[in-house]
Parts: C-alpha cells; sequence; structure tokens
C-alpha cells in the first residue's frame, strides 16, 4: 500500500465517520403523546 492511498483512505474514514452518527440524539423516543404509547407493544397472553 502506497503511503499517498494510505492517507487518502486516512482522511477520507475520518472525514466520513462522524457522519454516521448524524442526527443520533439520546434514545428512542415515540411519536404522540406519552399516555397514549404502549411503548414497546405488548402483546396480549394466548
Amino acid at each position: 500500500m502506497t503511503p499517498r492511498l494510505f492517507i487518502g483512505l486516512f482522511l477520507a474514514t475520518v472525514l466520513c465517520l462522524p457522519l454516521a452518527a448524524c442526527g443520533k440524539k439520546g434514545p428512542n423516543v415515540a411519536p404522540g403523546p406519552r399516555d397514549k404509547i404502549t411503548y414497546p407493544h405488548v402483546y396480549p397472553p394466548d
């Protein structure tokens, strides 16, 4: 592997890695009012 290729691969990794976590903040939140949400959904026993 040439040094130029290694540097290019390293820079691509460093620049693209933060984009993988873009928009991920905190735990998952179900949409809608809290009193009407059954999350996670629990199925009735058979």
